[in-house]
């Protein structure tokens, strides 16, 4: 039989694991925390819910950076209700993460252009289309996208930073000989967390 996890009866432990996973889902492109799942509102109150790619974790500030296009609905969703919530789920590990907070959208300002730095050629090319994201098309194909240029600035003017702090994290693991869920808010200076039924 394999080993419980370290975190299996570890309250703090189990936080820091949701925060060591998604660090390392930016490092790593194979990792199921690399590529969350974001969910917003929109302005009718419908739920939203889309891919994204995680760019940067702040365990100590309990943030998270991803990036998007500043003319798609995610980003008008962002700005509108300055919420938004990440959830992950790793099969193998059998470890799901749920994450709510206040999302904060940067576009003209030092943590996109740091950000818009840091980014790859191939990856700011994205943010060049035309039409917007989200535009209806003849075809599939009646877009453009500008050349990967490493020195270009094409697209820069539509790139958003959106960060999000954490004040609620739900996590769940599965286990056949007892699940653990576990629920941590953040008010103020600390997590404050308390173990739940799965």
């Amino acid at each position: 039989m394999d080993a419980l996890p370290s975190f299996y009866d570890d309250l703090d432990g189990f936080r820091a694991e949701g925060w060591r996973r998604l660090a390392e889902g930016v490092a790593n492109r194979h990792s199921p925390f690399h590529t969350p799942a974001l969910a917003t509102v929109d302005a009718a109150g419908r739920p939203r819910l889309r891919t994204v790619v995680l760019r940067a974790v702040e365990a100590g500030e309990g943030s998270l950076r991803f990036h998007c296009d500043r003319r798609s609905d995610k980003a008008r969703e962002v700005a509108q209700s300055g919420r938004a919530a990440l959830h992950v789920y790793d099969g193998q590990t059998k470890l799901q993460l749920r994450l709510e907070g206040h999302a904060r959208p940067h576009h003209d300002d030092a943590v996109a252009d740091a950000a818009w730095a840091g980014a790859l050629a191939m990856s700011r090319v994205c943010y060049g289309i035309e039409p917007a994201p989200g535009t209806a098309l003849a075809t599939g194909d009646a877009y453009a996208l500008p050349g990967e240029d490493p020195e270009a600035r094409l697209g820069r003017e539509n790139f958003c930073a959106v960060v999000l702090t954490a004040e609620r994290i739900d996590l769940l693991y599965l286990d056949r000989r007892g699940h653990r869920r576990a629920v941590f808010s953040c008010e103020g200076e600390g997590w404050d967390g308390t173990w739940v039924a799965p």
